[in-house]
């Protein structure tokens, strides 16, 4: 019989946990992951000027999903960099934006360097001479840091500004016979243009501390007030066909009046051409009695015979009597030209460019 007391049976087990902790000291433990080295972020994600010398350079850092959108970012917060300062109205920088790269501009200015660097900046969505100084991405996120030289965007916009003067001055040195009319004022108005985009050059040669050529720069608001001397020495004359006691024509003097416009004789460079047609309408079950008017009207150039703007409209009245339907056709009428015309033709002048 086996017993544990026996001097056999003792040596048996003292052999087997010898082996089991022989056993324990020399197994494999269980593989563990190894942790990838993290990857050290650049001081100048945080902060720009650790990379970048202030003195000399602006720099701005963006974040994006991609390494194109932390580019257009950090460009983006450049230009925020220099704030309100040299940003202009939505409306003044696209029509500047169409002027410039429809070529327009070419014809009054006379650097054509200075008109290449002037497109990329019309409206300041970026900065000329802008360049992305450095990226970095931690394998979900890509930073960008977009760095702005002062010296070179001192020259760069130096010349901008030169060539805006030009331009300006190209614009609006003309005779009276020219100046007086809607192409002088067009000229005005697209030089006052200029002269705001002009302004943010300044702007931003200041915030760089760059000398700025504020001396004899044009103010916008002095060409816009020009522009507006000059619908007020343009005489508009108007034909009316078919009116009813003057009140079309009334109707319309008293837009063209709002505008700045001063009514003329028939002989006057512009002319606008009316042409009314009031015609009774049956309505099939309708007892009252029904009035069509419809209006027509030419603003025209006579000396080129072009039609500078067209209006049309056609409205209908009704009333138990044909009188009364024709004569509430006719307010109707009014009351449209006094709503429409005024603003149609203001926007018309807001948007209008110089000819040549």
């Amino acid at each position: 019989m086996f017993s544990l007391k026996s001097p056999g049976c003792r040596f048996f087990l003292l052999c087997l946990l010898t082996l089991l902790a022989f056993s324990a000291c020399t197994s494999t433990p269980p593989a563990q992951a190894t942790a990838a080295p993290a990857r050290n972020q650049p001081d100048w994600v945080r902060d720009p000027y650790t990379r970048f010398n202030s003195a000399t350079e602006v720099a701005a850092v963006g974040t994006g999903s991609s390494r194109d959108v932390a580019d257009r970012t950090a460009l983006a917060a450049l230009v925020a960099v220099f704030g309100q300062s040299i940003q202009v109205a939505e409306s003044i920088s696209v029509s500047y934006q169409e002027a410039v790269r429809s070529g327009v501009t070419a014809s009054w200015s006379e650097s054509t360097t200075a008109q290449t660097s002037i497109a990329t900046a019309a409206g300041m969505d970026t900065l000329v001479g802008a360049e992305i100084g450095d990226r970095w991405d931690n394998g979900s996120e890509f930073f960008a840091v977009a760095v702005l030289n002062k010296t070179r965007a001192a020259s760069t916009y130096s010349e901008m500004i030169r060539a805006n003067q030009t331009m300006i001055t190209n614009l609006t040195t003309i005779p009276d016979t020219e100046k007086f009319t809607l192409d002088g004022f067009a000229r005005f108005q697209f030089a006052a243009t200029i002269a705001d985009i002009t302004a943010t050059y300044v702007n931003l040669l200041s915030a760089i501390g760059a000398p700025a050529l504020a001396q004899g720069v044009t103010r916008g608001d002095d060409l816009r007030l020009e522009a507006q001397n000059i619908t007020r020495a343009i005489p508009v004359g108007i034909r009316v066909a078919n009116d009813r006691q003057n009140r079309i024509q009334g109707a319309f003097a008293r837009a063209l009046s709002g505008l700045g416009f001063q009514s003329g004789g028939t002989a006057s460079r512009y002319v606008l051409d009316v042409t009314v047609n009031i015609s009774p309408v049956t309505l099939a079950g309708n007892q009252n009695l029904f009035a069509r008017i419809e209006v027509t009207a030419n603003l025209t150039d006579t000396a080129t015979n072009n039609v500078v703007l067209p209006f049309n409209f056609n409205t209908r009245e009704g009333h138990t009597s044909q009188t009364e339907a024709d004569n509430r056709a006719v307010a109707a009428a009014e009351r449209r030209i006094n709503d429409e015309y005024a603003r149609l033709l203001n926007n018309h002048l807001t948007t209008l460019l110089p000819t040549r």
